[in-house]
């Protein structure tokens, strides 16, 4: 099964670069903050295999996508930019899935238009609505300051400290791994500080909106205390069609497990409330 590489150029320019490999309905994927396009499903080829397309593309400002100008890197931006790769595939009526910040996107994009797109999967999602206080926002400065500073390395002495010394190695290991994959650390350094003062929506009573099937994948926060249990639940709640499940505790996170993660969303495509919106 081979992958075929794309291009798709944003209303201010931005080249985005991406890749889609297999046949069938399609899913497009958005990742985190610092991440980049194989790290949604973490490589995993189940769900090509499973009979879909599957869309995967680097955030502006990530991998090898172009940065932007200053001051671009905003949920209206990210939205657009997924917008863009969306027609430049020709994926009618995708399931859409991503992490945190991807997550974030998607949840602004679907937000616009419901009828756009056959079903959403939130995996670990970190805002519920409006901007982070202030402590939150000097937590991403000072990562945002290390890796100016000092790379890869820099990044991660400003990361590591309070870590759970249970998965901290396995953290910081995910960490290197995914910063190694980006061609401008400045860029992203900067994305670091202007996507966390950019509000995906803004109240958590807004996605009331966004009344199509959804899974919401949540993480145990021992593990993962960056994208809080108790947020996932917040908008499983929100969210009129919404289903929450998660690993169980102690557990290594479902977000973390490309290959089982993708037969998740797969069975979640199989649902009939998402077939029925994929045959419209």
């Amino acid at each position: 099964m081979s992958e075929r590489s794309f291009e798709a150029r944003s209303a201010d320019g931005v080249t985005l670069r991406g890749a889609s490999e297999g046949e069938g309905p399609p899913i497009v994927l958005a990742h985190g903050l610092t991440a980049h396009r194989d790290l949604v499903i973490h490589g995993s080829r189940a769900l090509a295999r499973a009979g879909h397309e599957v869309v995967r593309y680097d955030a502006r400002a990530h991998g090898t996508s172009d940065a932007g100008a200053l001051g671009s890197r905003t949920y209206d931006a990210l939205a657009g930019d997924l917008e863009t790769v969306i027609a430049q595939v020709g994926a009618r009526l995708p399931v859409l899935a991503g992490h945190s910040m991807g997550a974030h996107t998607i949840a602004r994009f679907a937000l616009r238009d419901p009828e756009a797109v056959a079903a959403v999967v939130i995996v670990g999602p970190a805002s519920i609505g409006g901007l982070p206080d202030e402590d939150s926002l000097a937590g991403w400065d000072r990562l945002a300051d290390g890796l100016e500073g000092g790379g890869i390395e820099g990044f991660i002495a400003a990361y590591s400290p309070g870590l759970d010394p249970q998965w901290s190695e396995t953290l910081i290991r995910i960490a290197r791994d995914r910063l190694a994959k980006h061609r401008d650390l400045i860029a992203l350094s900067q994305a670091l500080r202007e996507v966390p003062r950019s509000a995906p929506f803004p109240r958590l009573a807004d996605l009331a909106g966004l009344d199509v099937p959804t899974l919401v994948v949540a993480s145990h926060d021992e593990a993962d205390p960056g994208h809080p249990f108790a947020v996932a639940e917040a908008w499983a709640e929100a969210l009129p069609q919404a289903r929450l499940i998660s690993e169980q505790r102690g557990e290594s996170p479902l977000a973390w497990q490309g290959g089982r993660l993708s037969r998740v969303i797969a069975w979640f495509g199989e649902e009939a409330p998402v077939r029925e919106r994929l045959a419209a």
